[in-house]
């Protein structure tokens, strides 16, 4: 089987040299850079099947790395930060990143992690079939969104959290199997994920994201997908 690529970008030696080491022990075909900017230069002949990036960077941080590269590609980024707080990881999942860790980390969970994201990714292909109910017309090929018609921009797992509710709509579907569907199955207990991709897929399809019609919350169970009339 041919060994899968992986780009780690970060600053910290000591954190790629622990990543190299380890990723490279589990089979993976692993190269590094230091920033945003050598990580560019690399793809330009080398095509990754995943990317791990630091956020705090010189020159071009991960939160711009993520952003550049989505405009190109929807391979999996993780993002590693020391900081814990939401806000951070809202806005590293907004500029386009699948998955965050929190520094410090165990390189266990990182390789689920990084097992996850690439078994998704190599089942989006032969999820292709257009959905097109009620309000909504989503192309999962094109990786496009229309909600009466409107254009919407989701972010790579918004796209797939989405999907995934669309080809079940009406059904209740629990937090466990919306995290082992999307993120995998050493995902089922994170349940922040889902609160806040939820709550970032609402405010970009929801009239009102305070009162979701489209996405409805059964309190302790899970959420309801209802595409409209």
């Amino acid at each position: 089987m041919e060994h899968k690529h992986i780009l780690v970008v970060d600053d910290e030696s000591q954190i790629t040299r622990v990543l190299r080491t380890s990723l490279s022990s589990h089979g993976y075909d692993i190269r590094v850079a230091n920033d945003g900017e050598t990580a560019l230069e690399i793809m330009k002949d080398w095509s990754p099947d995943l990317i791990i990036t630091d956020l705090m960077m010189p020159n071009i941080d991960g939160l711009e790395l993520c952003r550049r590269l989505r405009t190109k590609t929807q391979i999996p980024i993780i993002v590693l930060s020391v900081r814990g707080e939401e806000r951070t990881k809202v806005k590293a999942l907004d500029a386009g990143a699948d998955d965050y860790v929190t520094k410090p980390f165990g390189i266990e969970e990182l390789l689920a992690r990084v097992r996850a994201n690439l078994r998704r990714a190599g089942t989006q292909a032969s999820e292709q079939e257009p959905i097109a109910e009620g309000d909504f017309k989503i192309n999962p090929e094109a990786r496009t969104v229309f909600v009466k018609e409107r254009p919407v921009h989701l972010t790579p797992k918004e796209f797939d959290l989405l999907v995934y509710l669309a080809r079940h709509a009406g059904k209740v579907i629990t937090h466990r199997a919306l995290l082992a569907a999307v993120w995998g199955g050493e995902s089922t207990e994170q349940v922040e994920y889902l609160r806040v991709f939820v709550g970032q897929l609402r405010k970009k399809i929801e009239p009102a994201p305070n009162s979701p019609r489209y996405i409805v919350t059964d309190p302790w169970v899970g959420y309801r997908f209802e595409p409209g009339e």
